[in-house]
């Protein structure tokens, strides 16, 4: 059952990330997008910089680091639930 709640939690968080870097590609300056991606900016930002500080942008453009961050959460958590 903690198991399940975990996995649903971290797919849950997983989907945000996505939906933030996602929105990353729009041009959003004010207005209800705008809020919606300065409050998920606040959710994912600070797991986000954990990479970030390693990983730098590949050509000084492209940032890979959710991706890697998605992988190393969904990973996580699979090896998690394993031991468990």
């Amino acid at each position: 059952m903690l198991t399940y709640l975990i996995v649903r939690l971290v797919d849950a968080y997983s989907l945000i990330i996505f939906v933030y870097v996602m929105m990353s590609w729009l041009p959003v300056n004010r207005g209800i997008l705008a809020d919606i991606y300065q409050v998920l900016g606040k959710v994912c930002d600070p797991y986000l910089n954990l990479f970030r500080k390693i990983i730098p942008p590949i050509g000084g453009m492209v940032d890979v680091t959710p991706i890697v961050a998605l992988l190393v959460l969904q990973f996580g958590v699979r090896l998690l639930v394993f031991l468990i």
